[in-house]
């Protein structure tokens, strides 16, 4: 956590926000935010984020912010991206916080010509797994056996019946020249990874696990404790991709030759209470082809 630590400033960027208690997401903005500093200019699709951080006549951000459209993300930065260069700006950084439905459902296009264009900006998706903002509809970054209201448990006991969308590996192939995969559980490796991605020209993307207790069912102060718990049991890996090398920064088997119990985290949860046993062996057969 050392090195962490003195990549972040004591001024508080984000602050004063409505986010839920043990929010997730607000942590994920406010550790980037304090890593990058006051030049960075935030932008925010519709989303948790958007709803807590402009609330007329409070704006909870000490930098530059604004609102795109809900599709429009990555379209935005690189609007306000070129807008800077072109008044001659060069210390900055455009970086946007968007949710896992405004990525990799509705945002995916715009993210795409981003990374075809190379632009010079850095995404960041903070990812609660669902649409969190207007009441936990499935997203395609929802795991299996999740219970949302669009994919409720039924009389037969499932609920979401498809895998997350694998982000990771679909921005890599893009050719982004750098892509993470980070935690809320493991502050030091994302605030690290924010400072690197903000020394690297093009488009950078990170895709950071931010629990939400409202939609996961989960107490408020359990949310770094959970995040962390998703990676020791390896159903979510740090990880980078750098010029096509990807490097695995946590490999949770290191110590006792085996990963943490996925059934714990699971059922620490709401969502995932409906779950048999058949269906924690189907989540840990997928997680074990995940790092095979």
């Amino acid at each position: 956590m050392a090195r962490a630590l003195n990549l972040i400033n004591s001024d508080e960027p984000f602050f004063g926000h409505k986010a839920c208690a043990g929010c997730g997401g607000s942590l994920a903005v406010r550790i980037a935010l304090k890593v990058l500093g006051d030049r960075a200019i935030a932008i925010l699709p519709a989303g948790c984020m958007s709803a807590v951080g402009f609330n007329f006549p409070q704006l909870a951000f000490g930098c530059n912010a604004m609102i795109s459209t809900f599709a429009g993300t990555a379209s935005l930065m690189t609007g306000v991206a070129a807008g800077m260069k072109r008044k001659g700006e060069t210390d900055f950084t455009v970086v946007g916080f968007a949710g896992d439905g405004g990525t990799a459902d509705i945002g995916i296009q715009a993210l795409s010509g981003a990374i075809d264009r190379n632009d010079d900006i850095l995404y960041i998706c903070y990812d609660n797994e669902a649409y969190m903002n207007t009441g936990i509809q499935q997203s395609s970054l929802t795991p299996y056996g999740a219970s949302t209201t669009t994919s409720p448990v039924d009389r037969n006991g499932q609920a979401t019946l498809t895998q997350k969308k694998d982000m990771f590996r679909i921005v890599s192939a893009m050719g982004a020249p750098y892509v993470a995969t980070a935690s809320v559980g493991y502050l030091d490796d994302y605030a690290t990874k924010v400072e690197k991605a903000s020394h690297i020209h093009g488009t950078k993307f990170i895709h950071v696990l931010a629990p939400c207790p409202t939609g996961w069912g989960s107490p408020v102060d359990a949310t770094v404790e959970l995040a962390r718990e998703a990676v020791d049991c390896g159903l979510w890996r740090l990880a980078e991709c750098e010029g096509g090398v990807v490097t695995v920064n946590r490999d949770p088997r290191k110590k006792t030759g085996e990963f943490a119990p996925v059934e714990h985290y699971l059922k620490s949860q709401r969502r995932f209470k409906h779950m048999s046993k058949e269906d924690i062996r189907l989540v840990e057969a997928h997680r074990d082809a995940q790092w095979s």
